[in-house]
Protein backbone atom coordinates (compact mmCIF):
# COMPACT_ATOMS: atom_id res chain seq x y z
CA UNK A 1 0.00 0.00 0.00
CA UNK A 2 1.18 3.42 -0.94
CA UNK A 3 2.23 6.46 1.46
CA UNK A 4 0.90 9.56 1.07
CA UNK A 5 1.96 13.07 1.23
CA UNK A 6 -1.25 16.14 0.29
CA UNK A 7 -0.43 19.28 -0.58
CA UNK A 8 -2.98 21.82 0.27
CA UNK A 9 -2.84 25.82 -0.52
CA UNK A 10 -3.96 29.06 1.67
CA UNK A 11 -6.41 30.23 -1.50
CA UNK A 12 -7.01 29.15 -4.72
CA UNK A 13 -3.77 29.78 -6.98
CA UNK A 14 -1.14 29.40 -4.53
CA UNK A 15 0.84 26.87 -6.43
CA UNK A 16 -0.20 23.77 -5.04
CA UNK A 17 -1.04 21.90 -8.54
CA UNK A 18 2.73 22.45 -9.83
CA UNK A 19 4.04 22.05 -6.33
CA UNK A 20 2.62 18.62 -6.67
CA UNK A 21 4.04 18.20 -10.21
CA UNK A 22 7.01 19.01 -8.73
CA UNK A 23 6.75 16.32 -6.26
CA UNK A 24 5.41 13.96 -8.89
CA UNK A 25 8.65 14.24 -11.03
CA UNK A 26 10.81 14.12 -8.17
CA UNK A 27 9.11 10.62 -6.97
CA UNK A 28 9.82 9.66 -10.97
CA UNK A 29 13.84 10.70 -11.14
CA UNK A 30 14.06 9.05 -7.99
CA UNK A 31 12.37 5.21 -9.41
CA UNK A 32 9.49 5.50 -7.42
CA UNK A 33 6.11 4.67 -8.44
CA UNK A 34 4.06 7.68 -8.17
CA UNK A 35 0.40 8.94 -9.15
CA UNK A 36 -1.48 12.42 -7.95
CA UNK A 37 -4.53 12.32 -6.82
CA UNK A 38 -7.24 14.98 -6.19
CA UNK A 39 -10.79 13.88 -5.33
CA UNK A 40 -12.88 17.02 -6.08
CA UNK A 41 -11.72 19.60 -9.02
CA UNK A 42 -13.67 22.18 -10.04
CA UNK A 43 -12.67 23.79 -13.41
CA UNK A 44 -13.53 24.07 -17.07
CA UNK A 45 -10.26 22.81 -18.28
CA UNK A 46 -10.82 19.28 -18.89
CA UNK A 47 -9.11 16.29 -20.52
CA UNK A 48 -10.63 12.83 -22.05
CA UNK A 49 -8.80 9.75 -21.32
CA UNK A 50 -8.30 6.86 -23.48
CA UNK A 51 -11.10 5.26 -21.74
CA UNK A 52 -13.11 7.94 -23.28
CA UNK A 53 -13.62 9.70 -19.91
CA UNK A 54 -13.24 12.61 -18.66
CA UNK A 55 -11.14 14.27 -15.89
CA UNK A 56 -8.92 17.56 -14.69
CA UNK A 57 -6.86 18.80 -16.86
CA UNK A 58 -4.27 19.47 -13.50
CA UNK A 59 -4.16 15.80 -12.69
CA UNK A 60 -3.59 15.35 -16.58
CA UNK A 61 -0.40 17.68 -16.02
CA UNK A 62 0.65 15.99 -12.78
CA UNK A 63 -0.10 12.37 -14.54
CA UNK A 64 2.71 13.26 -17.09
CA UNK A 65 5.29 14.65 -14.37
CA UNK A 66 5.30 11.23 -12.64
CA UNK A 67 5.33 9.23 -16.08
CA UNK A 68 2.06 7.64 -16.17
CA UNK A 69 -0.97 7.44 -17.99
CA UNK A 70 -3.78 9.82 -16.72
CA UNK A 71 -6.51 8.17 -15.09
CA UNK A 72 -10.06 9.46 -14.01
CA UNK A 73 -8.78 7.21 -10.70
CA UNK A 74 -6.69 10.38 -9.69
CA UNK A 75 -9.66 12.70 -10.36
CA UNK A 76 -12.93 11.01 -9.21
CA UNK A 77 -15.00 14.15 -8.89
CA UNK A 78 -15.13 16.93 -11.16
CA UNK A 79 -17.56 20.09 -10.89
CA UNK A 80 -17.56 21.74 -14.54
CA UNK A 81 -19.96 25.00 -13.25
CA UNK A 82 -22.36 25.78 -16.04
CA UNK A 83 -24.37 28.90 -13.85
CA UNK A 84 -23.32 31.06 -10.57
CA UNK A 85 -24.78 28.77 -8.94
CA UNK A 86 -25.17 25.04 -10.53
CA UNK A 87 -22.32 22.71 -12.01
CA UNK A 88 -22.15 19.75 -14.14
CA UNK A 89 -20.84 16.62 -11.77
CA UNK A 90 -18.88 14.66 -13.28
CA UNK A 91 -18.47 11.51 -11.17
CA UNK A 92 -15.66 8.71 -12.27
CA UNK A 93 -15.29 10.29 -15.89
CA UNK A 94 -19.11 10.53 -16.62
CA UNK A 95 -22.16 12.53 -16.13
CA UNK A 96 -23.53 12.43 -12.89
CA UNK A 97 -26.24 15.26 -13.29
CA UNK A 98 -26.40 19.07 -13.45
CA UNK A 99 -26.66 20.02 -9.21
CA UNK A 100 -27.22 23.63 -7.52
CA UNK A 101 -24.23 24.33 -5.52
CA UNK A 102 -26.70 23.60 -2.65
CA UNK A 103 -27.41 20.13 -3.62
CA UNK A 104 -24.48 19.04 -4.91
CA UNK A 105 -22.98 20.45 -0.70
CA UNK A 106 -25.81 18.32 0.78
CA UNK A 107 -24.96 15.02 -0.94
CA UNK A 108 -21.47 15.27 -1.69
CA UNK A 109 -20.83 12.89 1.86
CA UNK A 110 -22.41 9.94 -0.44
CA UNK A 111 -19.78 10.20 -2.87
CA UNK A 112 -16.89 9.42 -0.51
CA UNK A 113 -17.21 5.82 -1.27
CA UNK A 114 -16.67 6.62 -4.98
CA UNK A 115 -13.60 8.63 -3.98
CA UNK A 116 -11.91 5.47 -1.55
CA UNK A 117 -12.44 3.17 -4.37
CA UNK A 118 -10.38 5.48 -6.51
CA UNK A 119 -7.83 6.52 -4.10
CA UNK A 120 -7.55 2.92 -2.85
CA UNK A 121 -6.56 2.05 -6.42
CA UNK A 122 -4.25 3.87 -7.16
CA UNK A 123 -2.85 3.32 -3.27
CA UNK A 124 -2.34 -0.52 -3.96
CA UNK A 125 -0.47 -0.16 -7.48
CA UNK A 126 1.98 2.29 -6.32
CA UNK A 127 4.62 3.75 -3.99
CA UNK A 128 3.44 7.44 -3.81
CA UNK A 129 0.29 9.31 -3.89
CA UNK A 130 0.90 12.90 -4.14
CA UNK A 131 -2.59 14.23 -3.23
CA UNK A 132 -3.74 17.87 -4.03
CA UNK A 133 -6.42 19.78 -1.88
CA UNK A 134 -8.36 22.47 -3.36
CA UNK A 135 -9.07 26.09 -2.37
CA UNK A 136 -8.44 26.83 1.32
CA UNK A 137 -9.08 24.22 3.78
CA UNK A 138 -10.22 25.92 6.67
CA UNK A 139 -13.46 27.61 4.89
CA UNK A 140 -14.79 27.36 8.11
CA UNK A 141 -18.89 27.02 6.62
CA UNK A 142 -17.79 24.15 4.69
CA UNK A 143 -15.69 22.21 6.78
CA UNK A 144 -19.10 19.92 8.19
CA UNK A 145 -18.54 17.36 4.99
CA UNK A 146 -15.10 18.17 3.34
CA UNK A 147 -13.94 15.42 0.89
CA UNK A 148 -11.02 17.60 -0.65
CA UNK A 149 -9.06 19.06 2.02
CA UNK A 150 -8.37 17.53 5.46
CA UNK A 151 -11.30 15.44 4.98
CA UNK A 152 -9.67 13.69 2.51
CA UNK A 153 -6.22 14.06 4.23
CA UNK A 154 -8.22 11.90 7.17
CA UNK A 155 -9.28 9.29 4.69
CA UNK A 156 -5.92 8.48 3.04
CA UNK A 157 -3.80 9.23 6.83
CA UNK A 158 -1.86 11.61 4.94
CA UNK A 159 0.19 14.15 6.04
CA UNK A 160 0.26 17.56 4.71
CA UNK A 161 2.60 20.32 3.40
CA UNK A 162 0.44 23.79 3.35
CA UNK A 163 1.85 26.07 0.94
CA UNK A 164 1.42 29.68 0.88
CA UNK A 165 1.56 32.27 -2.14
CA UNK A 166 4.40 35.26 -1.06
CA UNK A 167 3.80 36.93 -4.60
CA UNK A 168 0.39 38.24 -3.49
CA UNK A 169 1.19 39.41 -0.60
CA UNK A 170 0.67 38.21 3.24
CA UNK A 171 2.21 35.02 3.39
CA UNK A 172 2.18 35.59 6.80
CA UNK A 173 -1.45 35.83 8.03
CA UNK A 174 -1.81 33.41 5.20
CA UNK A 175 -0.26 30.26 6.74
CA UNK A 176 -0.28 31.15 10.16
CA UNK A 177 -3.76 32.34 9.89
CA UNK A 178 -4.62 28.88 7.99
CA UNK A 179 -2.86 27.24 10.79
CA UNK A 180 -4.65 28.98 13.42
CA UNK A 181 -7.91 27.94 12.48
CA UNK A 182 -7.87 24.37 11.92
CA UNK A 183 -8.75 22.17 15.10
CA UNK A 184 -6.05 20.44 16.85
CA UNK A 185 -6.22 17.37 15.24
CA UNK A 186 -6.16 18.99 11.40
CA UNK A 187 -3.33 21.07 12.91
CA UNK A 188 -1.18 18.20 13.86
CA UNK A 189 -1.69 16.93 10.41
CA UNK A 190 0.10 19.82 8.98
CA UNK A 191 3.76 18.54 9.09
CA UNK A 192 5.77 21.36 6.66
CA UNK A 193 5.17 24.87 5.22
CA UNK A 194 5.82 26.32 1.86
CA UNK A 195 6.49 29.56 0.76
CA UNK A 196 6.23 29.54 -2.72
CA UNK A 197 6.19 32.51 -5.52
CA UNK A 198 9.66 33.90 -3.84
CA UNK A 199 10.74 36.62 -6.06
CA UNK A 200 14.82 38.59 -5.12
CA UNK A 201 17.35 37.27 -2.35
CA UNK A 202 16.72 33.90 -0.54
CA UNK A 203 19.11 35.23 1.82
CA UNK A 204 16.49 38.20 2.89
CA UNK A 205 13.99 36.17 4.42
CA UNK A 206 15.50 33.98 6.36
CA UNK A 207 14.30 35.39 8.97
CA UNK A 208 11.03 35.09 7.47
CA UNK A 209 11.67 31.41 8.02
CA UNK A 210 12.16 31.68 11.66
CA UNK A 211 9.32 33.79 12.43
CA UNK A 212 7.28 30.99 10.23
CA UNK A 213 8.54 27.94 12.22
CA UNK A 214 8.78 29.59 15.91
CA UNK A 215 4.90 31.04 15.11
CA UNK A 216 3.41 27.85 13.39
CA UNK A 217 5.82 25.30 15.02
CA UNK A 218 6.07 23.84 12.05
CA UNK A 219 8.93 23.54 9.95
CA UNK A 220 9.46 25.39 6.65
CA UNK A 221 10.63 23.13 4.35
CA UNK A 222 10.75 25.27 0.99
CA UNK A 223 11.00 28.75 -0.08
CA UNK A 224 10.45 28.04 -3.64
CA UNK A 225 11.08 30.74 -6.34
CA UNK A 226 8.82 32.48 -8.92
CA UNK A 227 8.87 30.57 -11.94
CA UNK A 228 8.17 31.46 -15.49
CA UNK A 229 7.40 28.00 -16.52
CA UNK A 230 5.24 26.82 -19.96
CA UNK A 231 3.52 24.05 -17.87
CA UNK A 232 -1.03 23.70 -18.44
CA UNK A 233 -2.76 25.77 -15.24
CA UNK A 234 -6.24 25.49 -15.60
CA UNK A 235 -6.78 27.96 -12.93
CA UNK A 236 -8.77 30.91 -13.85
CA UNK A 237 -6.78 32.72 -12.47
CA UNK A 238 -4.02 31.60 -14.34
CA UNK A 239 -1.59 34.43 -15.83
CA UNK A 240 -1.79 32.72 -19.21
CA UNK A 241 -5.05 34.87 -19.66
CA UNK A 242 -3.43 38.16 -19.36
CA UNK A 243 -1.61 39.71 -22.92
CA UNK A 244 1.55 39.05 -23.42
CA UNK A 245 3.66 40.85 -25.28
CA UNK A 246 4.25 41.63 -28.77
CA UNK A 247 4.96 39.73 -31.90
CA UNK A 248 5.07 39.45 -35.48
CA UNK A 249 1.87 37.69 -35.30
CA UNK A 250 -0.88 38.61 -33.08
CA UNK A 251 -3.29 36.06 -32.35
CA UNK A 252 -6.61 37.16 -30.09
CA UNK A 253 -8.65 34.65 -28.22
CA UNK A 254 -11.98 35.46 -26.96
CA UNK A 255 -12.11 35.46 -23.30
CA UNK A 256 -15.67 34.35 -22.87
CA UNK A 257 -17.03 34.30 -19.49
CA UNK A 258 -17.58 30.51 -19.01
CA UNK A 259 -14.31 29.84 -21.43
CA UNK A 260 -13.20 26.23 -21.30
CA UNK A 261 -9.99 24.82 -21.82
CA UNK A 262 -7.70 27.80 -22.99
CA UNK A 263 -4.67 25.63 -22.84
CA UNK A 264 -5.60 24.60 -26.03
CA UNK A 265 -3.54 27.57 -27.52
CA UNK A 266 -0.12 27.22 -25.41
CA UNK A 267 1.68 25.60 -28.35
CA UNK A 268 1.59 28.91 -30.07
CA UNK A 269 3.55 30.04 -26.95
CA UNK A 270 6.66 28.51 -28.24
CA UNK A 271 6.98 30.24 -31.66
CA UNK A 272 9.36 32.96 -32.11
CA UNK A 273 7.66 35.92 -33.11
CA UNK A 274 3.69 34.92 -32.37
CA UNK A 275 2.14 36.59 -29.28
CA UNK A 276 -1.24 35.02 -27.85
CA UNK A 277 -4.06 37.84 -25.89
CA UNK A 278 -6.89 36.92 -24.53
CA UNK A 279 -9.63 39.65 -25.23
CA UNK A 280 -12.48 40.57 -23.06
CA UNK A 281 -13.99 43.81 -25.06
CA UNK A 282 -14.11 45.26 -28.37
CA UNK A 283 -11.60 48.07 -27.67
CA UNK A 284 -9.14 45.64 -27.08
CA UNK A 285 -9.39 43.41 -29.93
CA UNK A 286 -7.66 45.69 -32.17
CA UNK A 287 -6.98 44.19 -35.89
CA UNK A 288 -4.97 40.42 -35.08
CA UNK A 289 -3.54 38.31 -37.45
CA UNK A 290 -5.83 35.90 -36.44
CA UNK A 291 -8.91 35.30 -34.08
CA UNK A 292 -9.72 32.14 -31.74
CA UNK A 293 -13.12 31.58 -30.04
CA UNK A 294 -12.38 29.07 -27.61
CA UNK A 295 -14.14 26.59 -25.85
CA UNK A 296 -17.03 27.14 -23.46
CA UNK A 297 -19.27 25.46 -21.23
CA UNK A 298 -22.27 27.84 -21.35
CA UNK A 299 -22.59 28.25 -25.19
CA UNK A 300 -26.10 30.17 -25.47
CA UNK A 301 -24.99 32.29 -22.14
CA UNK A 302 -21.50 32.99 -23.76
CA UNK A 303 -23.06 33.81 -27.54
CA UNK A 304 -25.23 36.43 -25.78
CA UNK A 305 -22.41 38.44 -23.79
CA UNK A 306 -20.46 38.28 -27.07
CA UNK A 307 -23.88 40.15 -28.56
CA UNK A 308 -24.26 42.22 -25.51
CA UNK A 309 -20.56 43.24 -25.01
CA UNK A 310 -20.24 44.81 -28.83
CA UNK A 311 -17.52 41.90 -29.72
CA UNK A 312 -19.74 39.81 -32.06
CA UNK A 313 -20.26 42.85 -34.24
CA UNK A 314 -16.20 43.97 -33.94
CA UNK A 315 -15.51 40.17 -34.94
CA UNK A 316 -17.93 39.91 -38.04
CA UNK A 317 -15.99 42.89 -39.22
CA UNK A 318 -12.54 41.41 -38.93
CA UNK A 319 -14.49 38.53 -40.87
CA UNK A 320 -15.69 40.84 -43.95
CA UNK A 321 -12.30 41.96 -44.04
CA UNK A 322 -10.56 38.15 -44.38
CA UNK A 323 -9.32 37.97 -40.76
CA UNK A 324 -9.15 34.54 -39.73
CA UNK A 325 -10.97 32.92 -37.71
CA UNK A 326 -11.16 29.44 -36.25
CA UNK A 327 -13.84 28.30 -33.44
CA UNK A 328 -13.19 25.20 -31.29
CA UNK A 329 -15.75 23.22 -29.74
CA UNK A 330 -18.28 25.78 -28.22
CA UNK A 331 -16.47 28.41 -30.19
CA UNK A 332 -17.46 26.13 -33.70
CA UNK A 333 -21.08 26.12 -31.85
CA UNK A 334 -21.13 30.00 -31.61
CA UNK A 335 -19.78 30.85 -35.69
CA UNK A 336 -23.17 29.28 -36.75
CA UNK A 337 -26.61 30.01 -37.55
CA UNK A 338 -28.69 28.71 -34.65
CA UNK A 339 -28.44 27.71 -31.21
CA UNK A 340 -30.42 25.48 -29.58
CA UNK A 341 -30.95 23.98 -26.49
CA UNK A 342 -34.20 21.88 -25.99
CA UNK A 343 -33.80 19.93 -22.85
CA UNK A 344 -31.59 21.93 -20.81
CA UNK A 345 -28.29 20.42 -21.38
CA UNK A 346 -26.72 23.37 -20.47
CA UNK A 347 -29.01 26.52 -19.61
CA UNK A 348 -32.28 25.77 -22.24
CA UNK A 349 -33.07 28.21 -24.60
CA UNK A 350 -32.06 28.62 -28.49
CA UNK A 351 -30.12 31.96 -29.36
CA UNK A 352 -28.73 32.41 -33.16
CA UNK A 353 -25.33 32.50 -33.62
CA UNK A 354 -23.14 34.96 -35.48
CA UNK A 355 -23.84 32.81 -38.73
CA UNK A 356 -20.64 33.40 -40.06
CA UNK A 357 -21.09 29.54 -40.86
CA UNK A 358 -23.80 27.50 -42.08
CA UNK A 359 -25.02 25.27 -39.73
CA UNK A 360 -26.80 24.82 -36.82
CA UNK A 361 -25.72 22.95 -33.12
CA UNK A 362 -28.96 21.19 -30.72
CA UNK A 363 -27.93 20.51 -27.33
CA UNK A 364 -29.04 16.71 -26.55
CA UNK A 365 -28.61 14.70 -23.05
CA UNK A 366 -25.34 12.57 -24.23
CA UNK A 367 -22.05 13.95 -23.94
CA UNK A 368 -19.73 13.00 -26.56
CA UNK A 369 -16.38 11.77 -25.30
CA UNK A 370 -13.64 10.18 -27.57
CA UNK A 371 -10.42 10.60 -28.62
CA UNK A 372 -9.21 10.98 -31.73
CA UNK A 373 -7.05 11.22 -34.37
CA UNK A 374 -7.38 11.97 -38.01
CA UNK A 375 -6.01 14.60 -41.16
CA UNK A 376 -7.41 17.73 -42.06
CA UNK A 377 -9.34 18.22 -44.81
CA UNK A 378 -9.97 21.43 -45.80
CA UNK A 379 -8.97 22.43 -49.49
CA UNK A 380 -10.08 26.11 -50.00
CA UNK A 381 -9.28 29.19 -48.06
CA UNK A 382 -7.20 30.37 -45.43
CA UNK A 383 -7.34 27.05 -44.09
CA UNK A 384 -6.38 25.16 -46.75
CA UNK A 385 -3.20 25.62 -45.51
CA UNK A 386 -3.99 22.78 -42.78
CA UNK A 387 -4.81 20.21 -45.78
CA UNK A 388 -3.19 16.93 -45.32
CA UNK A 389 -1.95 17.60 -41.40
CA UNK A 390 -2.07 14.49 -39.36
CA UNK A 391 -3.79 15.66 -35.69
CA UNK A 392 -4.44 14.07 -32.29
CA UNK A 393 -7.42 15.79 -30.25
CA UNK A 394 -10.35 14.92 -28.16
CA UNK A 395 -13.92 15.83 -27.92
CA UNK A 396 -16.22 17.34 -25.08
CA UNK A 397 -19.22 18.48 -25.98
CA UNK A 398 -23.31 18.54 -25.68
CA UNK A 399 -24.02 19.78 -28.68
CA UNK A 400 -24.15 17.95 -32.36
CA UNK A 401 -24.04 20.63 -35.23
CA UNK A 402 -24.98 19.94 -38.89
CA UNK A 403 -24.86 22.18 -41.95
CA UNK A 404 -24.03 22.47 -45.25
CA UNK A 405 -20.58 23.26 -45.12
CA UNK A 406 -17.52 21.34 -45.65
CA UNK A 407 -15.82 19.38 -43.27
CA UNK A 408 -13.04 20.40 -41.70
CA UNK A 409 -10.84 17.05 -41.23
CA UNK A 410 -11.64 13.43 -41.23
CA UNK A 411 -11.22 10.94 -38.34
CA UNK A 412 -9.49 7.70 -38.25
CA UNK A 413 -12.81 6.25 -37.21
CA UNK A 414 -14.36 7.69 -40.47
CA UNK A 415 -16.09 10.24 -39.09
CA UNK A 416 -16.18 14.09 -40.10
CA UNK A 417 -15.37 16.79 -37.96
CA UNK A 418 -16.00 20.42 -37.92
CA UNK A 419 -16.74 22.70 -40.97
CA UNK A 420 -14.69 25.35 -43.32
CA UNK A 421 -15.59 28.52 -45.14
CA UNK A 422 -13.12 30.67 -46.49
CA UNK A 423 -11.85 32.36 -43.83
CA UNK A 424 -13.94 30.80 -41.00
CA UNK A 425 -13.32 27.56 -39.41
CA UNK A 426 -14.93 25.47 -36.54
CA UNK A 427 -13.72 22.03 -35.10
CA UNK A 428 -14.51 20.28 -31.42
CA UNK A 429 -11.23 18.92 -31.34
CA UNK A 430 -9.59 19.86 -28.18
CA UNK A 431 -5.72 19.47 -28.57
CA UNK A 432 -5.86 19.64 -32.29
CA UNK A 433 -2.88 22.50 -32.36
CA UNK A 434 -0.63 20.45 -30.49
CA UNK A 435 0.10 18.91 -33.45
CA UNK A 436 3.31 20.03 -34.85
CA UNK A 437 2.35 19.81 -38.43
CA UNK A 438 -0.25 21.44 -37.74
CA UNK A 439 0.68 24.64 -35.46
CA UNK A 440 3.84 24.75 -37.76
CA UNK A 441 1.39 24.64 -41.05
CA UNK A 442 -0.53 27.42 -39.26
CA UNK A 443 1.91 29.78 -38.32
CA UNK A 444 3.79 29.45 -41.46
CA UNK A 445 0.16 30.68 -43.23
CA UNK A 446 -0.14 33.69 -41.21
CA UNK A 447 3.42 34.87 -41.73
CA UNK A 448 2.74 34.50 -45.33
CA UNK A 449 -0.43 36.38 -45.60
CA UNK A 450 1.69 39.24 -43.62
CA UNK A 451 3.98 38.81 -46.97
CA UNK A 452 6.74 37.53 -44.36
CA UNK A 453 8.83 35.17 -44.10
CA UNK A 454 9.42 32.21 -41.51
CA UNK A 455 12.17 30.79 -40.93
CA UNK A 456 10.91 29.19 -37.77
CA UNK A 457 9.84 25.46 -37.02
CA UNK A 458 8.07 24.46 -33.25
CA UNK A 459 9.29 21.84 -31.22
CA UNK A 460 8.13 18.79 -30.30
CA UNK A 461 5.17 19.28 -27.82
CA UNK A 462 5.59 15.87 -26.02
CA UNK A 463 9.31 16.46 -25.66
CA UNK A 464 8.80 19.95 -24.74
CA UNK A 465 6.39 19.28 -22.04
CA UNK A 466 8.94 16.77 -20.46
CA UNK A 467 11.63 19.39 -20.39
CA UNK A 468 9.36 21.80 -18.63
CA UNK A 469 8.61 19.53 -16.26
CA UNK A 470 12.61 18.52 -15.53
CA UNK A 471 13.20 22.04 -14.78
CA UNK A 472 10.29 22.61 -12.60
CA UNK A 473 11.50 19.83 -10.67
CA UNK A 474 15.25 20.86 -10.28
CA UNK A 475 13.85 24.13 -9.06
CA UNK A 476 11.97 22.35 -6.39
CA UNK A 477 15.27 20.22 -5.33
CA UNK A 478 17.61 23.04 -4.80
CA UNK A 479 15.10 25.35 -3.09
CA UNK A 480 13.02 22.66 -0.85
CA UNK A 481 14.40 20.22 1.27
CA UNK A 482 13.43 16.71 -0.23
CA UNK A 483 14.62 14.65 2.45
CA UNK A 484 12.89 16.02 5.05
CA UNK A 485 9.34 15.29 3.02
CA UNK A 486 10.52 11.97 2.34
CA UNK A 487 11.04 11.57 6.16
CA UNK A 488 7.70 13.30 7.00
CA UNK A 489 5.82 10.78 4.44
CA UNK A 490 7.50 7.76 5.70
CA UNK A 491 6.46 8.87 9.22
CA UNK A 492 2.90 9.34 8.37
CA UNK A 493 0.79 10.89 10.77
Amino acid sequence: MAKAIMIQGTMSNAGKSLFAAALCRIFKQDGLRCVPFKSQNMALNSFITREGLEMGRAQVMQAEAAGVEPSVLMNPILLKPTTDRGSQVIVNGEVYGNLTASAYFKSRKQLIPEIMKAYSALAAANDIVVIEGAGSPVELNLLKDDIVNMGMAELAHSPVLLVGDIDRGGVFAQLLGTLSLFEQKQRDMVKGLVVNKFRGDRSLFEDGVRILEQRGEKPVVGVIPYMQLDIDDEDSLSEKLKSHGDGAIDIAVIRLPKISNFTDFDVFRQYEGVAVRYVSSPNQLGTPDMLIIPGTKSTIADMYWLRTSGLEAAIKRLAEKGTPIFGICGGYQILGRIISDPDCAECGGEIEGMGLLNTKTVFRGEKIRRQSVGRITCSSGFFSALNGCAFTGYEIHMGVTSGEEYPFAKLDAGIADGCCRDNICGSYLHGIFDSREVSEALVGALYSRKGLSFAGSGTDRESYKQAQYDILAETVRRNADIDMIYRIIEKGI
